[in-house]
């Protein structure tokens, strides 16, 4: 546990509703059930009322996985920045896509409200593999990020009126990198490709971003484990990391991966950090602007690797002619996790912008302009 933190122990008398109610005495670690409480009131803000209600079931019958309880009591890192409360969720949502067991599959398809009893029984009966699932990092991939990330780009674009090479850090499947070919509405403002299987359309407040094309002449990403969108068990953890009450996000993220399919990203297997510096080293081609880009990806870097990239980030910077220019743009939370932040920052310049606050997933943008 970090220094400084310490483990306190909550006495509950909690009901696990399975055929006949039973009240049970157990000692439930504080700080391991308390993320989960914590993350339901964020997911309800951020309108999955069914995420919430499953995570604060999961508060209350945690006993019943005395390894998973360990796991998040004992979890080494800060449990918010670490998604420790999504990687729960989504190990419950990929027992429920594979129907098991019965009572939580049943709840999953809204055939029951019984939320205490079904997620006992889960907990009960697969803590071993909620335990193993949440040991890997978090997959989301969200598509939903690219109209922030695409409407950054179109701010950069009128600034150097130059195509883009993309440079992303913490790729996963490497959708996002794919941006170019997906069909957006940004506050009416139509971008991209219209065309495309893909449309994204977030709920847009704010001015209306000025028109420019979107347009990428090379793309390139690196995640420590790249992920095959065409390998079943990529697609399957994928999915369990969308929120089941949102079914237009999976519907999208579907369609994202088979374009992936015809139009392969390229992903390095490597960490963020050296990656980056390797990159940023390379020569630039003139007339082309460098984009460093990277949505969600931070909090997960160690504090030493985060001073890596922004030194490379900042160094590439100060190379930066108007020929050759670098943008770094970011999608990522505050230091007190309250608020979602798309910033931008242009070189030569060194100008810093926040362009937007949106939704975690990009559901919303209110648009700064």
């Amino acid at each position: 546990m970090p220094p400084g933190r310490t483990l306190s122990y909550l006495h509950v008398s909690a009901p696990f509703r399975g055929g006949k109610e039973n009240r049970m005495n157990m000692m439930v670690p504080n700080a391991a059930a308390g993320e989960l409480h914590r993350q339901a009131r964020v997911a309800r803000r951020l309108g999955s009322p069914f995420v919430a209600s499953v995570l604060e079931a999961g508060h209350r019958q945690l006993f019943l996985a005395p390894r998973t309880s360990a796991l998040i009591a004992g979890w080494p890192r800060d449990p918010s920045a670490s998604a420790l409360a999504m990687r729960f969720n989504a190990a419950l949502h990929a027992l429920a896509r594979r129907g098991e067991p019965a009572a939580l599959r049943a709840l999953y398809a809204r055939e029951h409200d019984d939320y205490d009893g079904a997620i006992g029984a889960a907990l009960a009966a697969s803590d071993d593999f909620i335990a193993h699932w949440m040991q890997d990092t978090p997959q989301t991939n969200e598509v939903g990020r690219a109209a922030a990330i695409g409407a950054a780009l179109m701010v950069v674009r009128r600034k150097f009126d130059l195509p883009f090479e993309l440079l992303e850090l913490g790729s996963s499947c490497g959708l996002n990198l794919n941006l170019a070919r997906y069909g957006y509405d940004l506050g009416g403002v139509l971008a991209g490709d219209m065309e495309s299987p893909v449309h994204v359309v977030p709920l847009w407040t704010g001015p209306a971003p000025f028109p420019a094309p979107i347009e990428v002449a090379a793309a390139r990403g690196v995640d420590l484990n790249p992920l095959d969108a065409g390998d079943a068990a990529t697609r399957e953890r994928l999915l369990s990391y969308v929120w089941a009450d949102q079914p237009g996000r999976a519907r999208r993220l579907e369609r994202a991966l088979d374009l992936a399919l015809c139009h392969p990203p390229r992903i390095d297997r490597q960490d963020a950090a050296s990656w980056l510096v390797e990159r940023l080293a390379e020569p630039q081609d003139s007339g082309r602007c460098r984009v460093v880009f990277h949505s969600m990806v931070l909090q997960y870097l160690s504090g030493e690797d985060r001073g890596t990239v922004l030194r490379a980030i900042h160094g590439a910077g100060a190379r930066a002619t108007a020929e050759r220019p670098l943008a770094w743009i970011g999608f990522e939370w505050t230091p007190t996790r309250s608020e979602v932040h798309l910033t931008l920052t242009c070189w030569p310049s060194g100008e810093t912008r926040r362009l937007a606050t949106c939704h975690a997933y990009g559901n919303w943008i209110d648009w700064l302009g």
